[in-house]
C-alpha cells in the first residue's frame, strides 16, 4: 500500500490538474459563444448567397465557361485541412486528418497530392509527410480576419486557375452543437453545377444590370471566398465546442480520480494508526509480562 506522502502528493497534483481544466472550460465556454454567433450569423448570408447564384447561373448559357467551374482531368489535387493550433480538444484534430488521410487513399490514388494545411496541428502532421506543403497559412488563427481568410482563398482559387491544381478539397468540422462535430469534405474547386429546383418551388426572375455575365463573373469570385470563410468559422467554433467537452470530461474524471486518492489516503492513514496502537498495545503487554 502506498504511504502517506505519496497518496498526498497525488491529490495535489490531481487538485491542480482539476483547476487548470476548469479554467480552460470556462474560457472555451466564452470563446464558444463568440465564435457561435459568427458561424449562426454566417450560414444564411452563405445559403442565400449559394441560392441567388444557382438561380442565376442556372439560366445562363455562359454559366459552365466559368474559370472556377472547369473540370480537367484529375492528375493534380490541393487539400486543405482546417485544424486549430492547440491541442486539449479531444478527436478535434484527429479526426480532420484521418478524413484527410482517408480521401488521399479512397479518392486520390495516384494522384499528385499537395496540402495546404491551416492550423498548427496539420501543419505539424504533414510536414513529416512527403506531400507538398503550402505551408503560409498554417497560422491563419494567430489573426482571425476575413482579410487573412481572403488571402488564402484567393490562393487556392488563383491557382485552380492558372492550371496548378485540378480539384481543391476543404476538409473540416462542421458546428453542430457543443458536443458534436461532423467532419466534412467538401469539394471547393471546380464549382458544382447548380442543383436542380425542388418540387414546387420556383426559380427567382431577377432584373440584372449591366448583364447577366457580368454579375456571374463578380458574384462567383465572392461566393467562393464566402464558402471558404465559412469553412474556417465551423472549424473555429467545432474547435471551442470541443475544447469545452474535454475539458469539462476532464474536470469531471478528475473529481472520480480525487474521490479513489482520498478514500485510499483515509484507508492508508488508519491502517497506519492500527499499526501505532498495536505497536503499543504489544509494548505495554510486553512490559506487563516481566
Amino acid at each position: 500500500m502506498a504511504n502517506l506522502k505519496e497518496v498526498k502528493q497525488r491529490i495535489n497534483s490531481v487538485i491542480s490538474t482539476q483547476q487548470i481544466t476548469k479554467a480552460m472550460k470556462m474560457v472555451s465556454a466564452a470563446k464558444l459563444r463568440r465564435a457561435q454567433d459568427k458561424i449562426i450569423q454566417m450560414r444564411p448570408f452563405s445559403q442565400k448567397l449559394t441560392t441567388i447564384l444557382n438561380n442565376v447561373s442556372a439560366a445562363s448559357e455562359g454559366a459552365t465557361d466559368l474559370v472556377y467551374a472547369q473540370k480537367r482531368e484529375v492528375k493534380k489535387v490541393l487539400l486543405v485541412p482546417v485544424t486549430s493550433d492547440k491541442g486539449l480538444c479531444g478527436a478535434f484534430n484527429t479526426n480532420v486528418i484521418k478524413a484527410t488521410n482517408l480521401a488521399i487513399r479512397e479518392q486520390f490514388t495516384g494522384v499528385d497530392v499537395t496540402i495546404m494545411p491551416i492550423g498548427k496541428k496539420s501543419f505539424e502532421y504533414y510536414r513529416k509527410t512527403k506531400y507538398s506543403l503550402i505551408d503560409q497559412y498554417s497560422t491563419l488563427f494567430h489573426d482571425l480576419s476575413i482579410d487573412a481568410i481572403r488571402v488564402a482563398a484567393n490562393h487556392a482559387m488563383d491557382a485552380f486557375v492558372a492550371g496548378e491544381f485540378d480539384q481543391v478539397f476543404l476538409v473540416f468540422n462542421e458546428f453542430k452543437n457543443v458536443a458534436t462535430q461532423i467532419i466534412r469534405t467538401e469539394q471547393f474547386l471546380p464549382m458544382s453545377p447548380a442543383e436542380s429546383t425542388e418540387v414546387g418551388k420556383t426559380e427567382t426572375d431577377y432584373i440584372l444590370e449591366p448583364s447577366r455575365e457580368y454579375i456571374i463573373e463578380e458574384l462567383v469570385p465572392k461566393a467562393l471566398r464566402v464558402q471558404f470563410y465559412k469553412a474556417i468559422l465551423e472549424s473555429n467554433a467545432s474547435e471551442h465546442g470541443a475544447r469545452m467537452t474535454a475539458m469539462d470530461k476532464a474536470t469531471e474524471n478528475a473529481g472520480d480520480l480525487l474521490k479513489e486518492l482520498k478514500l485510499m489516503y483515509n484507508r492508508t492513514r488508519q491502517a497506519a494508526i492500527t499499526n501505532e496502537i498495536l505497536e503499543i498495545v504489544a509494548g505495554a503487554e510486553a512490559l506487563g509480562g516481566k
